[in-house]
């Protein structure tokens, strides 16, 4: 029974290991299309035309009001604004 009640304890230690361990590896959460329109219409007024993702980027598309089209990239990570806008 002592022997039982041992293994049963370091189980419970094992499995409190692995989720704890588990929360200190947790992937980043990513931004959304739409925080990345907000990010973006922060640094470029106009209307904006779509969002699309490549890889790890959402591709804002804005309308300016002197009729250019503007990507402005968003890593979807971080929510930062790619250099080259």
């Amino acid at each position: 029974m002592a022997h039982l009640m041992k293994t049963f304890i370091s189980s419970l230690y094992i499995l409190s290991l692995l989720v704890q361990s588990s929360h200190i590896h947790a992937a980043p959460s990513n931004i959304s299309q739409q925080q990345a329109v907000s990010i973006a219409q922060q640094v470029q007024s106009g209307r904006v035309l779509g969002v699309k993702q490549k890889k790890n980027t959402y591709q804002v598309k804005i309308l300016l009001d002197n009729g250019e089209v503007k990507i402005i990239p968003i890593d979807i990570q971080s929510g930062k604004i790619k250099s080259g806008h």
